[in-house]
């Protein structure tokens, strides 16, 4: 019976080490997905005034006021990014964290493991440490490559917390030149571009 029970407690101890184990390399990754959403959520309740560009190969080609109501489709690229706080796509990137005293920013990046099979090719967030006031998340940068036989698009997407967002993307078609389309959103910042 003693034997019984120094076995019962050391598979118990054995099974325990390996769920501890298991749990500890979970990955925790914060979720950009869910700062743009809380984002667009206080742009849905406000009064700003929403204005959108739309550049074409360096040309200003249009300037439109956007309703509130529709900001949501127009930060479509942004809200259909991958959750990272997700664990079943969480797996499948990785963490990077450097401080860039420069811009006295953390920059946090999120990496594909397997670069050839994500469309997603980095998340990064720039946050502004401050220990009085809690670090503050300035800027999101994120990065979608798709390369097929149909041809290239590449969207290089950055969210300014705030003030903005711009998505630059690149499209070329077998053949065809390349054609680069940039569109900006501005809501509470100065009209400058």
């Amino acid at each position: 019976m003693k034997q019984y029970f120094q076995l019962v407690l050391a598979a118990t101890v054995f099974l325990s080490a390996c769920t501890n184990k298991e749990k500890g390399d979970e990955k925790k990754f914060i979720s950009v997905l869910s700062l743009i959403e809380k984002q667009v959520a206080h742009i849905d309740t406000s009064l700003y005034a929403i204005t959108k560009y739309v550049i074409k190969d360096s040309l200003l080609i249009d300037t439109l006021y956007i309703p509130r109501e529709e900001f949501r489709s127009v930060a479509k690229d942004f809200l259909e990014i991958p959750d990272l706080s997700a664990k079943k796509v969480a797996k499948r990137y990785k963490e990077e964290t450097r401080y860039d005293e420069l811009l006295n920013r953390v920059i946090i990046s999120y990496i594909p493991l397997n670069p050839e099979k994500e469309e997603i090719q980095k998340q990064e967030i720039l946050v502004t440490p401050n220990i009085a006031t809690g670090d503050k998340v300035n800027t999101i940068l994120i990065s979608r490559v798709i390369n097929n036989r149909d041809g290239f698009l590449q969207k290089e997407m950055l969210w300014q917390m705030d003030k903005s967002f711009q998505v630059v993307t690149t499209t070329q078609k077998p053949g065809q030149s390349e054609v680069i389309i940039t569109t900006k959103v501005t809501w509470n910042e100065d009209d400058d571009q």
